[in-house]
């Protein structure tokens, strides 16, 4: 796992965000988290890389391990 870029910085995270990383946190698919919120799945793979890199995390799976143990979600 690459440092947090949120370590250093104040990474404000959206609610769609804090959604999507609650949903996968949930064990939810890219896919099914898209039907849910209404969006295409490539959205919603978007978003998480989008999400991943923001935190500075390899993958969604990191990427929800450190909103937790941040108490983001």
């Amino acid at each position: 796992m690459r440092r947090a870029v949120c370590a250093d910085e104040e990474w404000a995270p959206t609610r769609l965000d804090l959604e999507i990383l609650s949903l996968l946190a949930q064990g939810q698919t890219s896919d099914a988290i898209g039907r849910r919120m209404g969006m295409s799945d490539r959205t919603v793979r978007r978003r998480i890389r989008t999400i991943a890199d923001d935190l500075g995390v390899d993958s969604s799976i990191e990427a929800v391990v450190l909103a937790v143990r941040l108490g983001l979600i």
